[in-house]
């Protein structure tokens, strides 16, 4: 009986306390505490807090030198060399060599032409409409009694779409050497642009058309304006003052302007190859710079509504010809060095870690990788999604041993990729020296042999040449031939 009153006793205080600790402390709640203990575990201490950038909206009037204001200054800077050394006709050569590829070009032109006029008929035929017209059709009035259909019918063939198209043309150092092989296949589709009505703007990007230098033949001292591109915000990628869009050629001007235009690129394209050879120079201005090709895709956030708009278009194409790929674009922060000194807005680079691009406008994000062509990818995706009646085609022209370190760039070993993929295009390269990715930013991305575009596809010997030299030059003609129809072919399917 005692160990049983004690047992209740001991059981009684138990109680009291346990009531007391209910009323009078706050309980401890342990679940809560443990499971977020549990959750500081998982959380690596090397992470990064996310991190979002945006696209600026770029003043155009900044961004976009003004094609009359371009080749004012070539014009003047040509013609002043000219006077300078009136004795000797310092442009004979290369303007002949010009007229001379224009003339073999139309064979190249005219194939477009007529592949183009070929889609656009079949794909009106594709979306014909047949309808009655309540018109009687009288050579089927004797089947009144076991035809319904006595009208006349009529086909519709709706009208095709208002094309427009967008040139961006790699104008950095590495060009020097393919520039102006990269150039005969911007004209050939410049040409081809004139003779089917299609308006058009080539646009070089560049970084010295705005640089602080004294120029000597002009004998003047070149002082750009300096004007922010944007309104610097923090989350901005950064765009500097000193970026440009040069408008080299556009549709705009008159045929005759197009064509002295056309003259100038060629000779500048001339004289950057053959500097030391050339017996003129070019403008300081308009000279070879680094590769703001991102900087470039950025502002065509506003050129294409803007050239859209311009030209009532309800299809645009953007043409990339670059040779290489371009350095991160940084983004804007504020920046404060100590307590007392005054914050201001500063640069940082994009840490992939962590770091996204967003688009408030589609409500979307993309993230960044390590991959400095992924960047360039990033942009290229995020511009697809913003504007999806544009097509995005690149080409890249490359070297003979470029070729491979180019396709790593696609083909990751690390990732999980199609590796018979890579082999048809190895392949198609060592038949054709050309290919087309489908696995980047732009819609589709061609890889075109600089030595192919180089080599003449016209057919000429010699004389006196001998039955292999005749053969040797036929089969690199052929070879010439096939690769520039196979590739205007590709290009004509996408913007037809």
């Amino acid at each position: 009986e005692k160990e049983t009153s004690e047992y209740q006793s001991d059981g009684q205080e138990s109680n009291d306390i346990s009531s007391e600790m209910d009323y009078n402390e706050t309980p401890d709640v342990r679940t809560a505490d443990s499971l977020e203990n549990k959750l500081q575990d998982l959380v690596g201490h090397s992470s990064y807090e996310n991190n979002y950038v945006e696209i600026p909206k770029v003043n155009l009037d900044t961004v976009v030198i003004k094609n009359s204001e371009i080749h004012d200054y070539i014009d003047e800077w040509f013609n002043l060399q000219q006077e300078k050394f009136e004795a000797l006709n310092l442009y004979e050569k290369v303007d002949t060599e010009f007229k001379k590829f224009k003339q073999t070009a139309q064979k190249e032109v005219n194939y477009l032409v007529k592949e183009f006029e070929c889609r656009k008929s079949a794909d009106s035929y594709a979306r014909a409409t047949t309808s009655r017209t309540g018109v009687l059709d009288t050579s089927k009035l004797h089947t009144y009694r076991y035809n319904e259909d006595l009208f006349k019918k009529v086909t519709t063939l709706p009208d095709g779409k208002n094309h427009g198209l967008i040139f961006v043309l790699d104008w950095s150092g590495s060009m020097q050497y393919t520039m102006k092989d990269t150039c005969k296949q911007l004209f050939n589709l410049i040409w081809f642009c004139k003779k089917v009505g299609i308006p058009f703007d080539v646009y070089a990007f560049t970084g010295e058309w705005k640089q602080n230098d004294y120029d000597r033949l002009l004998e003047k001292h070149v002082i750009p304006d300096l004007k922010p591109h944007y309104e610097k915000e923090e989350g901005l990628l950064a765009v500097h003052e000193r970026f440009s869009m040069m408008n080299m050629i556009t549709s705009e001007m008159s045929g005759k302007n197009i064509e002295r235009q056309l003259l100038n690129v060629w000779r500048l394209a001339c004289s950057f190859q053959e500097s030391w050879s050339c017996g003129y120079t070019y403008p300081p201005r308009v000279t070879l710079s680094g590769t703001p090709l991102n900087e470039a895709i950025i502002s065509l956030h506003q050129i294409i509504p803007h050239f859209q708009k311009t030209h009532r278009l309800q299809k645009v194409h953007c043409i990339v010809l670059t040779d290489g790929e371009a350095n991160t674009v940084p983004y804007h922060v504020e920046i404060q060095r100590g307590p007392d000194s005054e914050p201001y807005m500063g640069c940082r680079r994009v840490n992939p870690e962590g770091t996204f691009l967003r688009d408030r406008k589609l409500g979307t994000t993309y993230k960044f990788s390590y991959r400095y062509n992924e960047f360039t990818d990033v942009l290229l995706t995020n511009l697809r999604d913003r504007f999806p009646n544009t097509s995005f085609i690149g080409i890249r022209v490359l070297e003979g041993r470029d070729m491979n370190r180019f396709l790593n760039l696609y083909f990751d070993p690390t990732e999980d990729y199609d590796w018979t993929q890579k082999e048809k295009i190895q392949l198609e390269w060592k038949k054709t020296k050309s290919f087309c990715l489908k696995n980047s930013g732009y819609d589709a991305y061609f890889g075109i042999s600089s030595s192919v575009l180089s080599s003449d596809s016209e057919f000429e010997v010699a004389e006196d040449a001998t039955k292999a030299k005749i053969k040797s030059a036929f089969v690199k003609s052929l070879k010439t031939k096939k690769l520039n129809k196979k590739v205007l072919g590709e290009f004509i399917s996408l913007v037809a």
